[in-house]
């Protein structure tokens, strides 16, 4: 939840990097935190639930158009996110990681864990990926997504 990371910002004093206190940085940060629920968590839940859960449910395979419109919608968030919000800076609100960044790949995880791996044929994603496990700490980030990324052998 947006609300609780911020509470916990704010109540523990953290980095300014995370929610900075400038301004514009923290506009930009708070920019995406919006736009992100109907766009890249929307987008990204419903491949996942397509691809993964409701076969698990239903023990139906989907049908491919529903698979196929629902990675559609996602890469046209994915494109708006790289041209609006990356850009050609090495993190969204500027040369530091924020929430804005942690949210954001947090989201773009359940789409890889259903076996879509939307960094593939996207540099500049990949790359804003690397520096974003490497600011969170490569092991720290592998153990956080362990169980998700083990979805699909249910």
């Amino acid at each position: 939840s947006i609300a609780i990371l911020l509470y916990l910002v704010q109540k523990f004093k953290t980095p300014d990097h995370w929610y900075p206190s400038d301004l514009q940085k923290r506009a930009r940060v708070d920019e995406y935190l919006s736009w992100q629920h109907a766009n890249i968590r929307a987008k990204g839940s419903k491949l996942f639930l397509t691809k993964v859960l409701l076969p698990l449910l239903t023990g139906q395979p989907l049908p491919p158009e529903k698979l196929e419109f629902a990675t559609e919608e996602l890469n046209v968030a994915l494109k708006q996110f790289e041209e609006k919000f990356l850009q050609d800076k090495p993190f969204i609100a500027g040369s530091e990681i924020s929430l804005a960044d942690l949210v954001a790949l947090v989201e773009l995880m359940q789409p890889v864990c259903a076996g879509y791996d939307l960094f593939e044929e996207r540099p500049k994603l990949m790359e804003w990926r690397q520096r974003v496990e490497e600011a969170v700490g490569k092991q720290l980030f592998q153990e956080a997504h362990e169980e998700i990324m083990n979805i699909k052998n249910l």
